[in-house]
């Protein structure tokens, strides 16, 4: 069983399948909402036994593929539709190994600070891809990404660093991808 985020152009023939089958078990998509930065129109959240091209056929073959292996991730319950969030970045080529354990080890204690993420999943990225992680999260709505999420002191002062290219420590590239859609049920944990 493989994750994969897709990007595509929100007309793209794609139907989509019923998840449950014997070879997806989870497939949703929507459009990106007003406010995302680095998306191509939708986002498709997959987790399949076969490949994106087999479980949703006629993709397009500019659809922008990310298979994605799990770090960490924790399911809070959450009823009802819910903002499901990606984040899509590239750490920098040759830093070291334990700057990016510490790097994803801020992410990941988000949640514990951050009251508004529910359910959320740290993974790395195919690199062939362009992208090293994806960060990802579920909210009960825009106003807890925009809001609570993006605002919060740990947000600005344990996370930010590490993207704001004038601190010295920073290892995230400046091109990134902060994606965000409505979805109707679960997708992360």
């Amino acid at each position: 069983m493989t994750r994969w985020l897709i990007r595509t152009p929100v007309d793209n023939g794609v139907v989509l399948p019923e998840a449950g089958t014997s070879s997806v078990r989870v497939c949703s998509a929507g459009p990106d909402l007003p406010g995302s930065v680095g998306g191509l129109g939708m986002t498709w959240d997959l987790t399949a036994d076969v490949e994106p091209w087999q479980a949703l056929p006629g993709l397009p073959t500019s659809a922008d593929i990310v298979a994605l292996t799990p770090v960490a991730s924790q399911r809070v319950a959450l009823s009802g539709p819910r903002v499901k969030r990606t984040l899509l970045l590239r750490v920098r080529p040759g830093t070291p190994k334990h700057t990016v354990t510490r790097f994803e080890a801020d992410l990941t204690a988000m949640p514990r600070h951050i009251r508004t993420i529910h359910s959320w999943a740290l993974s790395r990225t195919d690199a062939a891809a362009g992208w090293t992680h994806a960060w990802e999260q579920e909210f009960a709505d825009t106003d807890g990404l925009n809001g609570e999420y993006l605002l919060h002191p740990y947000h600005w002062t344990c996370v930010d660093r590490w993207f704001d290219p004038e601190i010295p420590d920073a290892i995230v590239e400046p091109a990134i991808a902060h994606i965000f859609r409505w979805a109707d049920n679960p997708i992360l944990g």
